[in-house]
């Protein structure tokens, strides 16, 4: 019985997001590819920068990002504000940062992995393959997998392309998040077919009730587990993500 316990906690891969893995039987499962979707101010890099740091700090999991829309040293800086220390990980080897801004919009960049070109799916693969050698990382988010498909255009190719990517992911050992940019709150994917290459749907909603705004989430969709079908609010804290998985918003 120990043994089968330890066996299903080992193809869990826990989030390091308090109240998130009550939702779904103790984390998502290993070497899997989720969607995180939602509006501007959802807190989809917030969630995924705590994956990533918690990953390397509580589990000993090195993570890999890939920030398409934001340079790094906002990143870096942004998630001081928390107190957590993204240059130190990357000086330790611990979490990489791929910029995959910098050249999109034409200005140099400093850091150590920089895609060199605005977009190109066998040249950012190549990278993944290479850190994911090079420091043994264990977790990976792609943010954001909308302006991949922005590059892209064809709908019929983004899905294509995002099937490359989250599977390459997962043969590499990775459980990743991909972040889906979306207008309205209606809305799970911004192209209507991300969802479909993903084992997962994650959203984060930031709705306005009376004359405030209230955070919450919703797992969406989650294949080969059982999790919460409720949608539940969730604070941004001075520490973090903080989820309250045995409250609901209705």
């Amino acid at each position: 019985m120990k043994a089968e316990a330890e066996l299903f906690h080992a193809d869990r891969v826990p989030l390091g997001i308090p109240g998130f893995d009550e939702l779904c039987e103790g984390g998502l499962l290993r070497n899997r590819t989720y969607l995180l979707s939602g509006t501007s101010g959802a807190g989809k890099t917030n969630f995924c920068m705590q994956y990533l740091y918690k990953g390397v700090l509580q589990y000993g999991e090195p993570g890999i990002l890939i920030s398409t829309e934001e340079r790094p040293q906002h990143i870096r800086d942004n998630m001081a504000n928390f107190g957590w220390d993204i240059e130190t990980l990357e000086d330790e080897n611990t979490l990489a940062i791929i910029d995959a801004c910098s050249t999109k919009i034409g200005i140099p960049s400093q850091e150590r992995y920089v895609d060199l070109r605005p977009f190109d799916m066998r040249s950012m693969l190549d990278q993944i393959i290479f850190i994911q050698e090079e420091i043994g990382a264990k977790r990976a988010v792609v943010d954001s997998s909308t302006s991949i498909g922005f590059y892209v255009g064809d709908v019929s190719k983004i899905r294509l392309e995002l099937l490359k990517l989250s599977t390459t992911l997962e043969i590499l050992g990775l459980t990743s998040l991909l972040t889906c940019e979306v207008v309205d709150e209606g809305q799970i994917t911004r192209f209507g077919v991300e969802n479909f290459v993903v084992d997962g749907v994650i959203v984060l909603y930031y709705k306005q009730t009376d004359h405030t705004r209230v955070h919450s989430l919703e797992i969406y969709k989650m294949r080969g587990t059982e999790h919460s079908k409720g949608i539940h609010p969730f604070e941004i804290t001075s520490e973090g993500v903080v989820i309250h998985p045995h409250e609901e918003v209705y």
